[in-house]
């Protein structure tokens, strides 16, 4: 943890030290079109910081995208989820640009990609062509707009990166603010301040409280006396948009004072892959998971390497004590410095809560740098140190067969291991056995593997496991039946594949005996099969559909249909 921290404030330091190196107008924008945002750099996201921009396509697909400037792709991912179709390519200048949630390549490059997935058989792809492979020149176009892997809807995901370490830089240091004008101040719709420990006192409010502000038009606000003792740190919930748009985007930076010091500063300007999941510490995460609603907490219980973060001696926690009185300032901008600023008179108060939680206290207390292993009735759970941002008390409890683990409302960093033992499955039964998340009636599956007489799976989530069973194999349709039909005028074939128990992992299909391509889209759960790969023969097509879920069952869906090459 030392090591991959210094790493990161070295690394944090030299991008502070060369920012004024970042060209500006060497890349051009990946669209023909107005940018507009419907993401920005480091707005917060479910379970990480958004990487890059997206820029909104007019609610469609097909827009042409550009190579931003000369270079090579290098690297080429396609999956089903995340970015789903996305094109890396590495410039001579240092950096690396990615293009994410494509409908398709263009040209060269749609034919590379297809090439390597008929030689893989498989529509997830990840290759890395070499410098000579796919050169492309700035303004090139190389791929077609779409709304692949995890998009939400149609739209262009953007992003910079550094080749040699991967971090991943803010567009806006490479000039892209002179194509989204900003004259917008960033709003602030809420201030949360937060008691920290047993001792502290807010308001006569134990709990988390939200501070009164008065908006004075001029972009500042003032807020209402905090009276406190005790241990105490202050949140945010704000946004910022731009002149394009109205979407409610992330705020680049804030930083808050105490006093004139400086107490707490975040800024988005650059951070690693590895860092992402850290959202979960920076945010109020029960309040997030109880409303939806996600506060910037300006300090730190518990400090995490998170190289956006710079904070006095105290991590942003205020002690109040009898000699504490005068102002913690907050101050919101954005990239061009468009600022808001909230002014909160503090002073230390002696007065007792009239607004108390009290803590539920149990057997099983979590001390974040220490792993720890409970069992209880055949079943136990193992968390290694470091799993947990902060402190607190499980809610454990196995019966039956069955782990409750009830703390939802804590943030899960990394994995930690299920484990329930059942020496009655018999082997035959055991690849179809999982360690299933039961909520609502529903099962979730977790990849689980069989040792000893237990089962284990590695999990993120907080919630209520049991063993379930799947035999049932997944279900294969089509929305019309094309049984010796002829379907010369048709672009392309659609299947439809569901499982409702331990989900789709597997697919292929098949034309009189040969390979085709079929693209699955989890979220329509649909496999499309473009005729333009030109598998089909000029008559009769047998094809052939095999489906798996994720512990084996399998299902083939076989027909025949007519088709002319003319």
């Amino acid at each position: 943890m030392k090591l991959t921290t210094c790493l990161l404030l070295f690394t944090a330091s030299l991008f502070a030290q060369s920012q004024r190196e970042f060209p500006k107008d060497y890349f051009r924008s990946p669209l023909d079109i107005p940018l507009m945002l419907s993401g920005n750099f480091g707005e917060l996201r479910n379970n990480h910081f958004h990487a890059g921009f997206d820029f909104r396509t007019q609610q469609k697909e097909g827009f042409n995208v550009y190579a931003s400037a000369d270079g090579y792709v290098s690297r080429i991912k396609i999956s089903t989820y995340g970015y789903g179709k996305a094109i890396y390519i590495t410039h001579p200048n240092g950096f690396t640009t990615v293009y994410g949630h494509l409908q398709r390549g263009y040209g060269k490059i749609e034919a590379y990609i297809k090439a390597n997935q008929y030689k893989t058989e498989s529509y997830d792809l990840e290759v890395f062509p070499k410098p000579d492979e796919l050169p492309v020149k700035k303004g090139e176009l190389i791929a077609i707009s779409g709304n692949t892997g995890g998009s939400e809807g149609p739209h262009l995901h953007f992003e910079f990166r550094d080749s040699k370490t991967e971090f991943i830089i803010n567009p806006l240091y490479f000039g892209f603010g002179s194509l989204i004008p900003d004259t917008k101040r960033p709003v602030i719709t809420s201030v949360m301040a937060y008691p920290l420990d047993e001792n502290s006192v807010v308001n006569n409010s134990t709990i988390p409280i939200n501070i009164n502000l008065t908006p004075q038009g001029d972009g500042t606000y003032i807020a209402e006396k905090v009276l406190a003792k005790g241990k105490i740190g202050f949140g945010i919930i704000g946004y910022d948009s731009d002149n394009n748009s109205n979407n409610p985007n992330g705020i680049f930076e804030t930083t808050s004072y105490l006093n004139g010091n400086l107490s707490f500063d975040y800024k988005f300007d650059s951070f690693h892959f590895d860092q992402t999941r850290y959202v979960n510490a920076f945010i109020d995460y029960p309040r997030y998971k109880r409303s939806s609603q996600r506060v910037q907490k300006l300090f730190m219980k518990n400090k995490y390497p998170l190289v956006i973060l710079h904070t006095d001696d105290n991590n942003g926690i205020i002690n109040m004590t009898p000699n504490i009185d005068g102002t913690y300032r907050i101050e919101s901008s954005d990239f061009v410095g468009n600022k808001s600023t909230v002014t909160i008179p503090i002073a230390y108060s002696a007065q007792p809560a009239n607004m108390v939680t009290e803590m539920i206290k149990t057997p099983y207390f979590i001390d974040v740098t220490k792993d720890y292993n409970f069992e209880q009735d055949n079943v136990s759970v193992f968390f290694p140190a470091g799993t947990f941002y902060e402190d607190f008390y499980l809610d454990f409890a196995g019966k039956d067969k069955k782990l409750s683990l009830n703390n939802k409302l804590i943030a899960v960093h990394s994995n930690f291991t299920v484990t329930i033992k059942d020496n009655a499955v018999p082997e035959s039964a055991r690849k179809q056995t999982f360690i299933a998340n039961t909520e609502g009636g529903k099962l979730s599956y977790n990849d689980t593997y069989y040792k000893d007489g237990a089962f284990n799976a590695k999990v993120k989530l907080f919630g209520q496991f049991e063993l379930a069973k799947d035999t049932t194999p997944p279900v294969i349709t089509l929305a019309k039946s094309i049984q010796g039909k002829w379907l010369s005028k048709q672009k392309s074939l659609v299947v439809y594949v569901r499982d409702n128990i331990s989900g789709i992992k597997d697919y292929k299909g098949y034309l009189n005996g040969k390979f085709i391509l079929f693209e699955y889209d989890y979220k329509s759960r649909r496999l499309t099969h473009n005729f333009d790969d030109n598998i089909f023969a000029d008559g009769r097509n047998d094809l052939k559909v095999i489906v798996s879920d994720n512990v084996g069952n399998s299902a083939i869906f076989e027909t025949y249909f007519f088709k002319s090459k003319n």
